[in-house]
């Protein structure tokens, strides 16, 4: 008789993709011991509605950061106000794009996990140093060396997929946390009002708005329940706009302004232009996005129960480098993981990919109607923020019960989490510490998630691999001849 087909369930596919499988059944953790006829519910689809507006609740998340660096990049080269809305257009079409590529995929391309992406702030800074101030050719420059970095790293995928095998839970705990503690500045400043010039930055209307937010989302997690708690954060913005209208500081401005329908047009700002030096400085970018992604991938894997093997990496990774390529035909940036999303899945527990990718095509319409997304962009920065520190420290708890499970106890691991997170946090507690070094190294050095994920690596293989014979796994101990008596004798 046939054997009947049966769901794999999480330790199995753990023990596929991690060497220590334990660490995949996190306190926090989703674990799901599904029957033969259920999907994963990475891959289970919603109702309509709960779709849409999970898909939304992602969206609202994102919004900010990905309209941030066009914001930035665009008046440092010389752009007029409407062309920088126009680049912020075209970030969210492309972002949408980009997104698509990761949750829903082809071949082997895409991670298949409910994986947000967006433009990274990774390449903002040398952005600015390659445009600064060249007008349309300095971001021509910008977009031609954004192509051949991501087409590079698309060639590269296959082969640095393979480092998860140096991501036990000491470095991937590690990781994660660092990944949460990096973005809590971020929401602090949008809690202050995002800009740091404005005369009311830092306010006791700004600050306030942010904690009244704060207990919202707070009070309706714990009064809520089924579909309507898991959209808590979406709900607490919609209130916290809301609140904030009489308050003063919900700007109806961008509707005004904004055009009810606009494509981005590709090459909007002319051929993209080829020079090797910024092309140099975006590959170094495009390395630090990949790391990023590395560790967000097994992030999330680990948060809904799928852990993220070779395969699924190179997938990723081939989504974040193949979105990139793309992003510059329609005047788009460089394209990366968006790791405040990874918390928002863990806060909800909706864990299906589709809901990703129904944010993905909300946001394709967002790039394509400027007047929808003004609508998003209402959501006044404090409110964010108020959100963004329950979001941002989600990610840092996972990181924290990924810890749990990794054995400090042992060895030198302790040793090397104090060091990852200590040199981790250097450009969060000391932003100017490495003031005099060169540019070029402070794509890497100003990440604390990248600086972190290297030490972490590397003192892993110092004090665990070189030198040492590696423990052997559980299964190889139960075959051993010492574990057989019948064998040993």
């Amino acid at each position: 008789m046939a054997a009947t087909p049966r769901f794999r369930n999480d330790a199995e596919a753990a023990s596929d993709a991690d060497p220590h499988p334990d660490a995949a059944r996190l306190p926090g953790a989703a674990t799901d011991s599904a029957p033969a006829d259920r999907k994963h519910p990475v891959d289970e689809t919603l109702p309509p509605l709960k779709m849409f507006t999970s898909g939304l609740q992602h969206v609202a998340a994102m919004y900010a950061g990905v309209v941030a660096p066009p914001m930035i990049v665009g008046p440092a080269v010389g752009l007029t106000a409407k062309e920088t809305a126009f680049l912020m257009g075209a970030s969210l079409f492309t972002a949408g794009i980009a997104t698509l590529l990761q949750t829903l995929g082809f071949w082997r391309i895409g991670a298949r996990l409910p994986f947000v992406n967006g433009v990274s702030f990774a390449g903002v800074t040398p952005m600015v140093a390659i445009g600064k101030d060249r007008g349309h050719d300095g971001i021509a420059v910008i977009l031609g060396a954004i192509i051949v970095a991501s087409l590079l790293g698309f060639l590269l995928a296959p082969y640095f997929c393979k480092l998860v095998r140096f991501f036990p839970p000491v470095v991937t705990g590690t990781v994660i946390t660092l990944i949460g503690v990096s973005l809590l500045p971020v929401a602090f400043n949008w809690s202050q009002g995002g800009n740091a010039k404005a005369a009311d930055y830092g306010s006791t209307t700004n600050i306030t708005m942010a904690a009244v937010t704060l207990v919202i989302v707070l009070a309706l997690r714990k009064m809520l329940r089924g579909f309507l708690q898991q959209i808590a954060i979406l709900l607490g913005l919609i209130v916290g706009t809301l609140i904030a209208i009489p308050v003063g500081i919900t700007d109806f401005g961008a509707i005004k302004d904004a055009d009810p329908v606009g494509f981005p047009t590709p090459f909007h700002f002319g051929a993209p232009q080829f020079e090797i030096a910024a092309i140099v400085s975006m590959s170094i970018v495009m390395l630090v996005c990949m790391t990023e992604s590395t560790a967000d991938m097994l992030a999330l894997g680990r948060i809904v129960g799928r852990p993220a093997d070779e395969r699924t990496i190179e997938g990723g990774l081939r989504a974040d480098t193949l979105g990139s390529a793309i992003s510059p035909l329609f005047n788009g940036f460089m394209c990366s993981a968006f790791a405040q999303n990874i918390g928002l899945v863990a806060m909800t527990k909706v864990r299906s990919r589709f809901v990703v990718a129904a944010g993905g095509g909300i946001l394709i319409v967002l790039g394509l109607v400027p007047v929808a997304a003004s609508v998003i962009a209402l959501v006044p920065l404090p409110v964010l923020g108020g959100a963004g520190i329950v979001l941002f420290g989600s990610v840092a708890a996972s990181g924290i019960q990924t810890l749990a499970t990794a054995a400090l106890e042992k060895g030198e691991n302790a040793l090397i989490v104090a060091a990852a997170v200590g040199i981790g946090l250097i450009p969060i507690a000391a932003p100017e510490f490495y003031h005099s070094f060169p540019k070029d190294l402070l794509v890497v050095l100003d990440s604390g998630i990248s600086t972190g994920c290297v030490v972490a690596i590397v003192l892993n293989l110092a004090f665990n691999h070189l030198g040492r014979k590696p423990d052997p796994e559980p299964s190889e101990r139960e075959n051993s001849p010492a574990a057989d008596p019948v064998a040993a004798h």
